[in-house]
Parts: C-alpha cells; sequence; structure tokens
C-alpha cells in the first residue's frame, strides 16, 4: 500500500528485454541499506517489486521485472533510459497518510487534453479511458503517476486537477505536457462502491 505522496524522483538507467519481461534499473536518492530485496517500490504509480539493488558513486540504483500485463496497461513499455519516474516506498505502520490509499494497481492510462500554467500552478484536463470514467468524482481522489490528487471538475471522460508549486517541483508532473500519457489508480472506495451497487 501507498499514499500517493512522492518522496523521490528516480532515473531509469537502463531497460532490457527478458522474454515477456523487462529488467529495469532505476536510479533513487534512498539509502543503499533500506532498500530489501523483494521490497515494493512504487514508480510512477506501478507497484513493483525489487530483484536486486547496487549502490553506484553517491546514487542506489535498484532493479524491477516489469510482467507483460504491466507493460500492456501501463506507461511502462515506454520507459527509456533517462525517462524519470516518480517513487514512492511502501507504508510502514505508524506512517502518516498523507494523501490516500493507493494500491500500486494501475487501472490504465489517462492523458493530457490541456495544461494552463498561472501563478506557478497549473490546471491540467485529462481524458480517461470510458470504463474508468464513472469512478472519478468531483472532489474525488485519484492517483496519476503515482501522485495523489483531487479531482476538481469532471465532464464526461474528462476531469481536471489543479497543481499546486510543490507538486509541480517535486514530482515529474510538471514535466508534462499536452497528450502525454499517465497512468492512472482511480480510488479504490470508489471502486468497491460501485461494485457494491452494482450487486444490490
Amino acid at each position: 500500500m501507498f499514499t500517493g505522496i512522492v518522496t523521490d524522483m528516480g532515473e531509469v538507467v537502463s531497460v532490457a528485454p527478458r522474454g515477456e519481461l523487462r529488467r529495469l534499473r532505476i536510479a533513487c536518492s534512498y539509502d543503499y541499506d533500506g532498500i530489501a530485496l523483494g521490497a515494493s517500490i512504487a514508480c510512477s504509480g506501478v507497484c513493483l517489486t525489487v530483484v536486486d539493488v547496487a549502490r553506484e558513486d553517491v546514487r542506489t540504483i535498484f532493479e524491477v521485472d516489469a510482467a507483460a500485463e504491466t507493460l500492456a496497461v501501463t506507461t511502462v513499455g515506454t520507459w527509456l533510459e533517462g525517462t524519470r519516474v516518480n517513487l514512492e516506498r511502501a507504508l510502514k505502520i505508524g506512517d502518516e497518510l498523507g494523501g490516500h490509499i493507493v494500491t500500486g494497481h494501475v487501472d490504465g492510462v489517462a492523458r493530457i487534453v490541456s495544461r494552463e500554467d498561472f501563478d506557478d500552478m497549473c490546471r491540467s484536463w485529462f481524458e480517461a479511458p470510458r470504463e474508468l470514467s464513472r469512478f472519478i468524482a468531483k472532489k474525488g481522489s485519484l492517483a496519476l503517476d503515482g501522485v495523489s490528487l483531487t479531482v476538481n471538475e469532471v465532464e464526461g471522460d474528462r476531469f481536471s486537477v489543479l497543481l499546486i508549486p510543490h507538486t509541480l517541483a517535486m514530482t515529474t508532473l510538471g514535466a508534462r505536457r499536452e497528450r502525454d500519457a499517465l497512468n492512472i489508480e482511480v480510488d479504490l472506495m470508489a471502486r468497491y462502491a460501485a461494485r457494491l451497487s452494482e450487486t444490490r
């Protein structure tokens, strides 16, 4: 489990195919001694398992495998050397829940329709896959590239969010432009509420 509060921006340093998998090496500023094999790290919203970790100069580099389903459903299949990714370590008992409950199980890909910058902030409109739009509500929560955000407006399959200066500076969202694709995870509570409604 995660909260959607990004704690580091990592960089993909290599991508290697391994049959139906892809092995990614990601550089970060996390303490080498603090990353255990088998640990879960959300990489731009995608929960991936650490299969190796190394120290190179001042950077820590961890390795993860992306399976076929991950490559098909998320943006991971488009990542190349140099791609910047939002990182978040898994929750520990007693951690502050600053965002909302995020599983790291990405539902699909949303695209930026428009971006308006003003007063060091940014308002962006996104288009979500039609099958996910029913889970998106005004003032509700969702995660985009692993960042917990509050929905401002909803119009059909489109929704808007307001990004504050801190979010623009501390995550990859500051560099996103029109037509860019982002991983989207809808709110877990909305998904369960919809399922309960369907079964009645």
